[in-house]
């Protein structure tokens, strides 16, 4: 006992190499596999670019924004609108569009889509803060 380091009791005892039999906690049913992810759904939508409000899916890409007036078929609403590509577009394209917010007849037009994840599935919360407040004390 005089050789060792440390003589705190279960520190390279002799028994060591032997293992025990562990017990499982009762009640704990055994896991097979790894744990299955709770992640709340996507959907595609499509925002203005200018406002970020969402547009609806019968939309016409040929007008303007409902909310802010911004024109939909432009450049800067495109999938394809790349800042760092030439000529600012991921897509071969013939010649430059000097504005890319202005109103174009661009061949190639896609409108952006995005996927989102849906963070609320209950009903929408009042936009009027002062509604919001009302609610909360309602009889």
């Amino acid at each position: 006992m005089g050789d060792r380091k440390y003589r705190q009791r279960g520190y390279q005892d002799t028994n060591r190499g032997e293992k025990r039999p562990q017990q499982k906690p009762p009640g704990r049913p055994e896991n097979f596999g790894p744990r299955t992810l709770n992640m709340p759904g996507t959907h595609s939508i499509v925002r203005c670019s200018q406002c970020g409000g969402i547009l609806a899916e019968d939309c016409d890409f040929s007008g303007q924004c409902p909310r802010c007036g911004f024109e939909l078929h432009s450049c800067k609403q495109c999938t394809y609108f790349e800042p760092s590509a030439p000529l600012e577009c991921s897509r071969p394209i013939q010649e430059r569009i000097s504005k890319k917010d202005a109103r174009n007849e661009c061949p190639l037009y896609e409108p952006r889509v995005t996927v989102e994840r849906q963070t609320t599935s209950g009903p929408s919360r009042p936009d009027d803060p002062r509604k919001a407040f009302d609610n909360l004390f309602k009889n």
